[in-house]
């Protein structure tokens, strides 16, 4: 008798299951939500932040005691730049790429800031921000500077510039924490018309022994990959809490 129980038990909970995982518009198809069951759905999409194009837009900057710098944009870049999908057919100027200069006093332990005039915000809950460098295989190190959604300073490690030619250099995003009050925040659960942060720009630690004569850097093509599903379910007529 229990055994008869105990095999009528199984067969209800494993027919059960069965129909849990049935999608309802197609049934003999599992749902995608219940084969990942309390994982939020994602739009992954790369986008473009800056392709620095713009004279006049990024700045740098030393501290006097170390050297002096100067900025400019230069005609050309990386030839083997992958093309991002969503900009297809929009003809958007990509010809330039941004070149600095530092000529160091003397050697010593100092830092070179590569900043944009003003941060430059990023939509969506970004996991990775990307940009191609030519270090002209130095010691230095290249460190994103970020913004999170209250505005809090963050930055994070991207890698040496010891390489020649161009390489694409990226920083991870950490996600932020389940209360959303710590870490690297990108989204306010009360609020779903803003996410995302805001990219300050660079920060290049020197290494001691590289510090002398003229060091030249150039930077192109930044971008980001970023969830835009909370960008996209937006409602249009939903009010914004700014007045």
């Amino acid at each position: 008798m229990k055994r008869t129980i105990l095999s009528g038990l199984i067969v209800i909970i494993c027919a059960g299951a069965l129909f849990a995982q049935q999608d309802p518009d197609n049934p003999g198809t599992p749902a995608a939500t219940d084969i990942n069951s309390g994982v939020p759905k994602t739009e992954l999409s790369e986008i473009s932040i800056d392709k620095f194009e713009m004279e006049g837009f990024w700045r740098s900057n030393i501290s006097s005691d170390s050297g002096f710098t100067v900025s400019r944009l230069f005609e050309g870049g990386s030839r083997d730049k992958t093309p991002i999908e969503a900009e297809a057919g929009l003809d958007i100027p990509d010809s330039k790429v941004l070149g600095v200069k530092v000529d160091f006093l003397r050697r010593g332990y100092t830092s070179l800031y590569i900043t944009a005039a003003r941060p430059i915000p990023v939509e969506g809950i970004v996991k990775t921000i990307s940009v191609r460098a030519a270090g002209r295989n130095y010691n230095h190190n290249l460190v994103l500077l970020i913004q999170d959604f209250y505005g809090r300073d963050f930055e994070i490690q991207m890698g040496r510039l010891n390489f020649q030619g161009w390489q694409n250099l990226t920083a991870v995003i950490p996600p932020q924490q389940e209360l959303g009050m710590s870490g690297i925040v990108q989204q306010n659960y009360h609020y779903s018309n803003i996410s995302g942060l805001k990219v300050i720009g660079f920060r290049i630690d020197c290494d001691l022994m590289d510090t002398y004569g003229a060091y030249y850097v150039y930077l192109d093509d930044l971008r980001a990959v970023t969830d835009l599903f909370t960008e996209n379910l937006r409602e249009a007529d939903d009010p914004i809490d700014d007045w």
